[in-house]
């Protein structure tokens, strides 16, 4: 019996377009994260330092103050609250309302489906600032006394949460209605055989179903809706209701802005988001990925 002989294998030279991939994906991946990088290199140091020695410059102190003096002068432990306020509602309205018409379109055959998609759809495709004047306008005539502090819709978590399920349901409806129409029609005509009505359709056959893709589009919209600056700006006026993204304007002075200070309380407003992506990760990931190996 012979001896098994190694079989030497040859490494495949690399190409130069695949060097010149791993080159700009590298550069990209570095341009991308030097301002993050360079926000916590500030925040960690005093602002008496980079202001004698500049920012490019080897530091003398590290420390944790900035964080600690960011997050109580602006007072983010209110504004916290106020954003959860307003997310948590718009995120689960949202998934709600347009999985229901992702459902409708998607699963019954009538003649206007395409037309009802598009027009949600449509709504992604209005910039905000077209709209804008007639919506304050809108927003300052609808009266909701004993509902909201203000007495209206304006100045109101409740109209921002509107608001962002208004603009949201449309991509989340296209979404989900492309997911759903892959899924085995066998599934609900057999349902429809044993009585089932078009609610427990929807309930408890096609909407478990659709967990990574609603955890994808979870996801998006926390990101979406937290990060949000516009509406409230501009539908919002009380300081005291403004949500997370306002309250770094506190830490502004009137002839003086720290920015060591403010390269803090943005890193830590950006904490939430970090928590709610990587809690979602894996379902994130499936859910964009779904269908990637179909034919």
């Amino acid at each position: 019996m012979s001896a098994p002989t190694l079989v030497s294998k040859e490494r495949a030279p690399v190409r130069p377009a695949r060097l010149l991939l791993h080159l700009f994906l590298a550069g990209a991946s570095f341009a991308w994260i030097t301002p993050l990088l360079w926000a916590v290199y500030a925040a960690l140091r005093p602002y008496s330092e980079t202001s004698d020695k500049g920012y490019v410059s080897w530091p003398d102190k590290l420390s944790l103050d900035n964080f600690t003096h960011a997050f109580q002068q602006s007072e983010m432990t209110r504004y916290f609250g106020n954003t959860l306020l307003i997310a948590v509602p718009a995120v689960l309205l949202t998934l709600f309302l347009s999985s229901c018409v992702a459902f409708y379109v998607s699963r019954f055959d009538f003649r206007v489906n395409l037309s009802l998609l598009l027009v949600f759809t449509a709504g992604n495709l209005l910039p905000q600032q077209v709209i804008i004047t007639p919506l304050y306008r809108l927003y300052l005539l609808i009266d909701l006394p004993g509902i909201t502090a203000s007495g209206k819709l304006y100045d109101s978590a409740l109209g921002l949460v509107l608001i962002h399920v208004a603009f949201q349901s449309g991509f989340c409806a296209f979404v989900l209605s492309n997911y759903m129409r892959s899924l085995p029609h066998e599934l609900t005509e057999a349902a429809l055989v044993d009585g089932a009505s078009a609610w427990r359709l929807y309930w408890q056959i096609t909407l478990p179903l659709c967990k990574p893709a609603m955890a994808a589009l979870g996801t998006l919209l926390s990101i979406w809706v937290y990060n949000d600056f516009f509406w409230a700006i501009v539908l919002v006026s009380t300081g005291e209701n403004m949500p997370i993204t306002s309250a770094l304007n506190n830490l502004s002075g009137q002839y003086f802005t720290d920015p060591n200070l403010v390269a803090a309380g943005a890193l830590l407003t950006a904490i939430p988001t970090l928590v709610v992506y990587f809690a979602l990760q894996r379902q994130f990931v499936s859910g964009l990925t779904l269908g990637a190996n179909k034919g």
